[in-house]
């Protein structure tokens, strides 16, 4: 496995050795030793799954009592992925990072506690599948305004097609008025 730190260093990308052959491939996807190795000792709760068809952006969302790291990946399809530090005792407070992640490249992601996270299917429909560091606590969920101007997050919309929002992410809240992390 290869974790490779990306432009806000604590969000990492995790690139799993693939073993293919005409058959198929196998990839280890977790193997808690190693990811203690590269300086993420972490300990998961909870998995996810969902689906999405082309279009769907989901976030940019967070939980204030019960922060959540996370480790994303795509099994089906492809997803435009997008990590935003709200720490404000962070130097890359109010910045983003973003990864293509999709079946073909096996490329994971982790983010952790203190982020909002979001993505944007580019692929016909995308399987997103993901680890948690703590339980959904949605009295304390929150959703960051996906194209707030103030982030300026280059999402990849195809011209003249809006993204398929939830009614709580197209009423999400600018970072300017966001509840926070210290």
């Amino acid at each position: 496995m290869k974790f490779v730190p990306t432009a806000i260093p604590d969000v990492v990308r995790v690139e799993p050795t693939v073993f293919g052959d005409a058959r198929g491939f196998f990839a280890e996807t977790w193997e808690a030793r190693k990811f203690a190795e590269a300086g993420l000792d972490v300990r998961f709760v909870q998995d996810n799954h969902s689906r999405s068809a082309k279009g769907v952006l989901r976030g940019l969302h967070y939980q204030l009592a019960q922060p959540q790291g996370k480790l994303v990946r795509v099994v089906v399809g492809e997803v435009y992925d997008v990590a935003v530090d709200l720490r404000r005792s962070s130097p890359t407070f109010g910045r983003w990072v973003a990864e293509r992640l999709s079946a073909d490249n096996h490329r994971m992601l982790w983010i952790p506690p203190g982020f909002a996270h979001g993505f944007l299917v580019t692929s016909e429909y995308a399987d997103f599948v993901y680890k948690c560091t703590d339980f959904y606590h949605p009295a304390s969920e929150r959703s960051l305004l996906w194209n707030d101007e103030a982030l300026g997050i280059e999402w990849p919309l195809e011209p003249g097609r809006p993204p398929s929002l939830s009614a709580k992410d197209a009423a999400g809240s600018p970072l300017a008025t966001a509840e926070t992390f210290a």
